[in-house]
């Protein structure tokens, strides 16, 4: 019965250093994707109402999120002029448009073309 609780202890011996050691090995992997990924960027909200878009923010950066929310009582969208990003959004909803690219965006709505305006976002 000595020898087996002896085996025993030894088998979780083994175990736990085989665990610290697998934890070892991973933990500058994890530690190095922590430190490369990004920042989370900034939230800025744009209201539709009176048939046009709210002001536009200002230093919006790749990685920042704009809420778009419509209070009229008609359907907007907000679409890109280069096909990059087109957001239908019903009266009294909201929808979100994460930033992927830097430049000057022009968008426009597709329901009523005098809405229009230019996104200007600069790289991260």
């Amino acid at each position: 019965m000595i020898f087996q609780n002896r085996i025993a202890e030894i088998r979780r011996h083994r175990l736990q250093l085989a665990l610290l050691t697998a934890a070892l090995i991973a933990a500058p992997t994890v530690f190095a994707q922590a430190a490369d990924s990004p920042a989370a960027g900034k939230e800025y909200t744009v209201t539709m109402s009176n048939m046009a878009y709210g002001a536009m923010p200002a230093s919006l950066k790749v990685g920042d999120t704009i809420v778009w929310t419509n209070q009229d009582t008609v359907i907007h969208s907000v679409t890109a002029r280069d096909k990059s990003f087109d957001l239908r959004i019903n009266p009294g909803q909201t929808a979100r448009l994460p930033l992927t690219k830097d430049g000057k965006i022009a968008f426009y709505c597709l329901f009523h073309p005098t809405m229009r305006g230019t996104l200007t976002v600069a790289p991260k």
